[in-house]
């Protein structure tokens, strides 16, 4: 099994990086759990340098009821280098520590072709994409009461149409290898009566550029209740071909490789076999599971 969506950072204002011992406690949970390999895939707006690049994009949207928690959101998370993320999970690798170098890249419209040249300077071997926010909105932010209140003042099946049309973007920028949790969009449980469309959408967008998706334990947690993605969209991912990597989004070392055995269960229960490793990159296929 893989694990290919591991944050170091912690939800916190200190400025400090975490050392080589808590990636060898991450990886001797995740070994613990039946999965050989890590990817540390740190958020991009946690990094100065990709938020001093793309700039206030907020402010384009002008009076969004979110855009000061937009505004808010990255002044406190944007205080590391990525230089010293890069420098410190290479270590790790250079270490013999069983992890690959990578990165959770946010869509920023209309700025991925800018932030991927940026990204190409450093030693990536996998980047995994996600939507976390459509215009100043971040939707998936369920702890705080003023974008959930937007769910209550938005017609569900626009998000979801807004929301696929940022996962098809997001695709074929070929910014990206992997798409992380493909249908966040549902986290706080509001889901179109007949969500079919958008997974045929967004099944579609990962076919034609050839990216692989992510099948994640997260969305056990979440008040959605189920993980990602779901398993009618699982589903269509399976019949076009879509490749897969797996993953528990672990923000912290109890959740390393959570419920990663179910995962396989999912994926061997349609027929897949083999899993999506990324190496300077580029695409091999491994076994699903290791032992």
């Amino acid at each position: 099994m893989l694990d290919y969506h591991l944050h170091l950072w912690p939800h916190s204002e200190s400025s400090v990086w975490y050392k080589l011992d808590q990636i060898a406690a991450y990886c001797e949970e995740a070994a613990a759990n039946g999965v050989s390999e890590l990817a540390l895939t740190e958020h991009s707006h946690r990094f100065v340098d990709v938020t001093s690049l793309v700039g206030p994009f907020w402010q384009r949207y002008g009076h969004e009821p979110t855009s000061q928690v937009m505004a808010d959101y990255f002044d406190w998370h944007a205080r590391n280098s990525l230089e010293d993320y890069v420098t410190l999970a290479k270590a790790a690798k250079d270490e013999g520590l069983p992890v690959k170098i990578g990165l959770e890249l946010d869509y920023y419209a209309d700025q991925m072709d800018e932030v991927s040249q940026l990204l190409a300077q450093y030693p990536f071997d996998v980047i995994i994409g996600s939507v976390h926010w459509l215009g100043t909105w971040g939707f998936d932010d369920v702890d705080n009461p003023i974008p959930m209140a937007e769910w209550k003042s938005r017609d569900v099946d626009v998000a979801w149409g807004d929301y696929a049309r940022a996962i098809g973007e997001l695709a074929a920028s070929r910014a990206v290898d992997v798409l992380a949790h493909p249908d966040l969009i549902k986290v706080a449980g509001y889901v179109p009566q007949d969500p079919s469309e958008f997974w045929d959408r967004m099944s579609e967008s990962a076919a034609t550029a050839g990216v692989s998706v992510e099948l994640s334990s997260a969305g056990w947690v979440k008040p959605t209740g189920e993980q990602y993605p779901a398993e009618g969209f699982l589903d269509r991912l399976v019949a076009r071909e879509v490749t897969f990597t797996t993953a528990s989004d672990a923000h912290r070392l109890a959740r390393v490789g959570e419920r990663a055995g179910d995962l396989a269960t999912l994926l061997e229960a349609r027929g897949v076999n083999e899993l999506a490793s990324y190496s300077a990159r580029q695409r091999q296929m491994v076994p699903l599971r290791s032992r």
